[in-house]
């Protein structure tokens, strides 16, 4: 009631545009990645400027190593994804300032903080079941193999193959080359993380510095490793081995890591946000969920690498 002192532990936010701009931001970047990845306008060169826009945006990256007059010169089917991209870096920046004002102001009772809890929980929760899906994937492929064999060869070219290997022509990737390196940066990237945290705990703010700056480093260093593996990938498929176009393998080898690289970089960007709330006074050893949200995540990501590095790069890898 009006007048009246607040009688309970709950924040009743005012009005606020970040829900409704977010819905918007993700449909623009959904359908900036349809058009990226699929396009939604064939090449026929009857309508240029529409061909530009919303033709498939892949095609401009896969010219790298395709003939010459095979290539398809340049195009702005990535333009909506970059813009997608943007405009949710800027509600996610503007909504989680507003978030942060309330908690210096003392609207986040404990009621409240249990609230951002679970749904940090949750949040991780939803996103370790993606991952299920993709290591289903793997499951599927290496333990029913052999059932494949007895298609019909008009659905699957080479279904005689897949007798004896799960993933027939396809080199597997050495597990004790980069993936090892990128196993041993994100296992030390949990430690660093782990030493900001007790740091800051224990109000050595100096010391949470150090370990939050090591990690936003470590995780930069995985991309990079990542990136570099990727690009040799790629260079052994024009040797003739199918990774992406035409073998399931490889399909859901690059969405499982490069989801999960994606999933670094996001948490990379985390942690450098507490990073910069460290350094400009922010967090205290009393209240400081935003560190410990982003350190939750970042073990995350160090635990769906191992099931990652255990299962899809020895296991399957090596007994291909």
């Amino acid at each position: 009631m009006a007048g009246h002192a607040v009688e309970h532990d709950y924040h009743l936010i005012p009005p606020s545009p970040w829900p409704f701009l977010s819905g918007i931001a993700a449909l623009v970047w959904g359908v900036g990645m349809v058009v990226f990845f699929a396009g939604l306008v064939p090449r026929t060169g009857e309508s240029p400027m529409l061909e530009f826009f919303f033709s498939k945006g892949l095609d401009s990256l896969q010219d790298s190593y395709r003939a010459a007059g095979d290539k398809v010169g340049a195009d702005g089917g990535w333009i909506l994804l970059v813009i997608g991209t943007l405009f949710a870096a800027y509600v996610m920046y503007g909504w989680w300032k507003d978030v942060a004002a309330e908690s210096k102001a003392g609207d986040h009772t404990p009621v409240v903080d249990i609230g951002l809890r679970y749904g940090m929980i949750m949040f991780i929760m939803q996103e370790a079941m993606f991952f299920v899906g993709w290591f289903w994937m793997f499951f599927e492929l290496g333990l029913f193999h052999k059932m494949r064999a007895a298609w019909n060869p008009d659905v699957l070219e080479n279904a005689d193959e897949y007798a004896t290997s799960m993933a027939p022509g396809i080199k597997g990737v050495d597990p004790w080359n980069l993936p090892l390196m990128n196993t041993v940066i994100l296992l030390l990237s949990g430690t660093t993380v782990t030493w900001a945290h007790h740091a800051l705990i224990h109000g050595d703010r100096r010391g949470a510095k150090w370990g939050l700056g090591l990690t936003v480093l470590l995780g930069i260093l995985f991309t990079f490793v990542q990136g570099y593996e990727y690009l040799e990938l790629f260079h052994e498929r024009t040797e003739g081995h199918p990774w992406i176009s035409t073998d399931a393998f490889g399909s859901a080898f690059f969405m499982a890591t490069g989801f999960h690289g994606l999933h670094v970089l996001i948490g990379t960007i985390f942690l450098a946000i507490m990073y910069l709330r460290l350094v400009k006074g922010g967090l205290r050893p009393e209240k400081h969920f935003g560190l410990e949200a982003a350190a939750w995540y970042w073990h995350f990501v160090d635990v769906v690498w191992l099931f990652l590095f255990a299962f899809v790069y020895i296991i399957f890898a090596v007994g291909m």
